[in-house]
């Protein structure tokens, strides 16, 4: 027999069933993120090497059938349809078979070898399941690999299933679902018109089973190929509208048939852990203050640990560039300059962030082996319902308030391509710590014991431009949407894995890294020489020239020229508003004196106006590089900061002239 040197496996299942487990255990390093071609969905692609065997393994999206109700299940089964992979490799739940089998259902009606890798069996058994594997095969008619992915039992012996299959496809079919004796006729008459007449590759037998369910991309897809022949067609159809049902139901005894065969289930009202923890984690009013709980002692934890390791960092940045100057102090000052001000402040720009972003992905790695993200995106889906999102939207916007870089990159997790659309738009308006620690240094300046209520006034303010902004998204971007019901499964809890936790950290590090230490590079030199250049310093530099140019915008708020280059100098770190007005104000002035000075230029009501901008403002340039990452998109992103441009300005002049138009005083 030749040796296969090159097989294609698709590794496909509905979400948590641990096909990612598999994909990072066979690839390892071996593996790259892409987009699809056209779809803003990401594809993984990796190599597993075998003897002289050669398989690139693809991770089709989580999907629960191959109807094109989302861009998932479009991709997934165009992938299948269109570039027939050698061998596809069906992941199932164990501990949840029913559910597991329906996406099987569908794929064993395809032209293609199938492989059953029913995992999670340790989760079954807690449950009190049993399955015997070589029965369910023996019903199925496809070979069936018992094994825990978590630990790594049973993937050998499953590529060595998958390539055998490859090498050598079995030549009796699978045991495919039937539909009831009702509709049979009809799916054979609509399958003997449509023989010959289907486009290449699509097979007749499968393209009649989605018209019977109404598929509308396959309905449009046939009438424009058939032309007058459609009417025929289109004919059966109409007198058997229902037909859905009874293809829906075919599966579903199939299904049955096969746990009936194979399935030893627990004694009927038997609680288990998920249960009774459930019970709480997704109650009406005790869920959402779990939830609340949770987030706050991770949040807490992250920032416990991380925020000294960043402090850390942060000198030796400062002793870096300190050293860099000593060391090129007989060299042009602009070499000096550049290198230290501009490319090492914008290199540890990143660097001082990753403890955060690391702290912060394991978190979120965390909640989600446990099992515990489902049931926040639960609680929490009825209030995004307001800005037309759903539930998972919540902990990517939570995260914000530590750093919007993790608040963006957390995004990955929202399925919908026009929830995670929305959710990285307005995810800037969170009030991260650095927009807070501004607000916290100066706000005590200017209003000194209500600085406590000042401070929680423009976090409200924040949340408030938040919801705001998504609600006019949502309606503005979508508004021929309908609202679609969020329906997610809620998987069993079970026991973290490191690994894997450490894999997605490492991934989503590295992915950071490439798409946004770049452009962060590049923002800071660009920012570094229009603050220095023509005169060598901020006053007399090309920034200080923007700022005059924004006098008369600055003068609608109580502001002058200084506090607008203070605010444009936050877009390379927010801290840097109080540097800024350091060297601004006067030499020397720092600390207590620079809050004597701040507190004889501005009013309160300019200095409101002027916190309210900051809180609201453009986000750093780490955030700005991250959501260029994110939306792929140069124009979403430039349209992103001007229009937080646009509404932070707007709320400063707002809040300072209407208080002159009720005779306060500015």
């Amino acid at each position: 027999m030749n040796t296969v040197l090159s097989v294609t496996i698709a590794l496909a299942g509905q979400p948590n069933v641990g096909k990612s487990t598999i994909f990072n255990s066979l690839t390892h390093q071996n593996q790259y993120v892409s987009n699809w071609p056209g779809k803003t969905c990401e594809m993984k692609t990796g190599l597993y090497h075998h003897g002289e065997v050669c398989a690139t393994i693809v991770d089709l999206p989580g999907i629960y059938s191959l109807t094109a109700n989302s861009e998932e299940e479009r991709i997934a089964r165009e992938f299948l349809i269109h570039c027939r992979p050698d061998v596809v490799v069906v992941i199932v739940d164990a501990s949840m078979l029913e559910r597991s089998l329906y996406l099987a259902a569908e794929l064993v009606c395809l032209p293609v070898p199938v492989v059953i890798a029913l995992n999670m069996l340790d989760m079954a058994n807690d449950q009190g399941i049993m399955i015997e594997p070589h029965v369910l095969q023996a019903a199925l008619g496809v070979p069936v690999v018992p094994m825990v992915a978590s630990s790594d039992q049973g993937v050998t012996d499953l590529i060595d299933t998958a390539l055998r299959v490859a090498q050598a496809p079995p030549e009796r079919p699978p045991n495919r679902p039937e539909i009831h004796a009702g509709h049979r006729a009809v799916f054979d008459a609509i399958e003997q018109q449509l023989t010959g007449k289907t486009p290449h590759p699509y097979p007749p037998d499968w393209v009649a089973m989605k018209l019977l369910e109404g598929d509308t991309e396959i309905t449009d897809l046939m009438r424009a190929a058939l032309g007058s022949e459609w009417e025929p067609v289109a004919a059966l159809l109409a007198q058997h509208d229902d037909a859905y049902l009874a293809v829906a139901s075919g599966r579903y005894e199939w299904i049955g048939r096969m746990v009936r065969a194979a399935v030893v289930r627990p004694k009927l009202g038997q609680v288990t852990l998920t249960d009774r923890i459930d019970r709480l984690a997704t109650h009406p009013l005790w869920g959402p203050l779990l939830l609340l709980a949770v987030l706050g002692l991770l949040f807490s934890l992250v920032f416990a640990v991380g925020s000294p390791i960043q402090v850390w960092l942060e000198t030796y940045v400062v002793r870096a560039a300190d050293w860099t100057r000593a060391v090129l102090s007989e060299q042009p000052q602009w070499l000096s300059g550049l290198l230290a001000n501009g490319i090492i402040t914008g290199v540890g720009t990143v660097l001082t962030l990753l403890p955060i972003l690391i702290l912060f992905f394991a978190a979120l790695g965390l909640m989600e082996d446990i099992g515990y993200m489902a049931r926040a995106a639960y609680v929490m889906d009825r209030y995004m319902h307001w800005m037309g999102l759903h539930g998972k939207s919540f902990l990517p916007l939570f995260l914000g308030f530590g750093c919007n870089v993790p608040a963006l990159m957390g995004t990955r997790i929202i399925e919908s391509p026009k929830g995670r659309l929305i959710t990285l738009l307005v995810a800037p308006l969170m009030p991260c710590t650095a927009r807070l620690s501004v607000v916290v240094l100066l706000a005590p300046v200017f209003f000194g014991p209500w600085a406590g209520l000042v401070i929680l006034g423009l976090v409200g303010l924040s949340l408030s431009m938040l919801a705001v902004v998504g609600m006019g998204l949502h309606r503005l971007l979508f508004f021929q949407d309908t609202q679609t019901a969020f329906i997610m499964e809620l998987p069993l809890y079970h026991v973290p894995d490191p690994r894997r936790i450490g894999m997605g950290v490492w991934q989503r590090v590295v992915d950071f890294l490439k798409g946004a230490g770049g452009v962060i590079l590049v923002m800071s030199v660009i920012l570094w020489w229009l603050s220095t250049y023509p005169g060598g310093n901020i006053e007399s530099s090309y920034l200080a020239t923007v700022g005059h140019w924004m006098t008369p915008l600055g003068k609608l708020m109580g502001l002058d020229w200084r506090m607008m280059v203070a605010l444009l100098t936050s877009v390379v770190r927010k801290e840097n508003t109080i540097s800024t007005l350091a060297v601004l104000y006067g030499p020397g002035a720092g600390g207590t004196g620079l809050g004597d000075i701040l507190g004889h230029h501005l009013s309160p009501v300019a200095a409101l106006a002027f916190l309210a901008v900051q809180i609201l403002f453009i986000p750093c340039m780490a955030t700005v590089s991250t959501l260029r990452q994110e939306t792929h998109s140069w124009s979403l992103t430039l349209l992103s900061v001007a229009f937080l441009f646009v509404i932070s300005m707007g709320i400063g002049i707002l809040i300072y002239q209407g208080a002159a138009l009720l005779g306060w005083s500015v």
